[in-house]
């Protein structure tokens, strides 16, 4: 192939290159980006199908009709900020399966109010239940986005699980899939912290 060719379609990939990461970032930021980063057209597509199937839980009535509940209290950090509080469906957590609109987790963040704001969901498996059923296969992925390993003993005192927090509905200056967001705050929490 001639160096005018390679140039050429070396071009061409580069700006449809541009043209689908700037779509994937005007589209996500139209849909409320949980981070100011570019994303790419998986992880948009993660945060939508997220926002998406949590939408019915901004009210949190909605989701403990659905069989979440209130553990661990409010999870904060000492210089990382926080998680928020974890409502977790441990049907969901038993069930070891990966699915984006099924979060094992909703999260909200007390509002100074009383509320609870719906800030993002957290998908949690159980590692031994997911290393024995998917063999050397590593971390579990969600459309594309990695999980965060924990071991055990753990703040939480579960054994070692997996887990990848996705901030649909507050938007994280360090990333819509990292675990600690140093924008929520369990200040207004009437509760004990984690």
């Amino acid at each position: 192939m001639k160096i005018a060719q390679i140039a050429k379609y070396s071009m061409v990939a580069l700006i449809l290159g541009g043209v689908t990461t700037g779509r994937a970032t005007a589209q996500s930021t139209h849909n409320h980006a949980a981070s100011s980063q570019r994303l790419t057209t998986a992880q948009g597509a993660l945060l939508q199908a997220v926002r998406e199937s949590t939408a019915r839980f901004k009210d949190v009535s909605a989701a403990e009709a659905e069989g979440y509940s209130l553990l661990f209290g409010c999870v904060t950090g000492p210089d990382s900020g926080a998680m928020g509080l974890h409502y977790v469906n441990m049907t969901l957590v038993g069930s070891g399966v990966v699915d984006a609109i099924k979060p094992q987790i909703v999260i909200y963040e007390p509002q100074p109010d009383g509320h609870l704001q719906l800030i993002g969901a957290d998908f949690l498996v159980l590692a031994d239940q997911w290393d024995k059923a998917h063999p050397g296969q590593g971390a579990p992925q969600l459309m594309g986005q990695l999980y965060h390993y924990f071991e055990s003993p753990n703040r939480f005192g579960l054994p070692p699980f997996y887990t990848l927090h996705v901030w649909a509905w507050k938007p994280n200056p360090n990333g819509a899939f990292v675990n600690w967001h140093p924008n929520v705050s369990c200040a207004a929490f009437s509760g004990q912290t984690q």
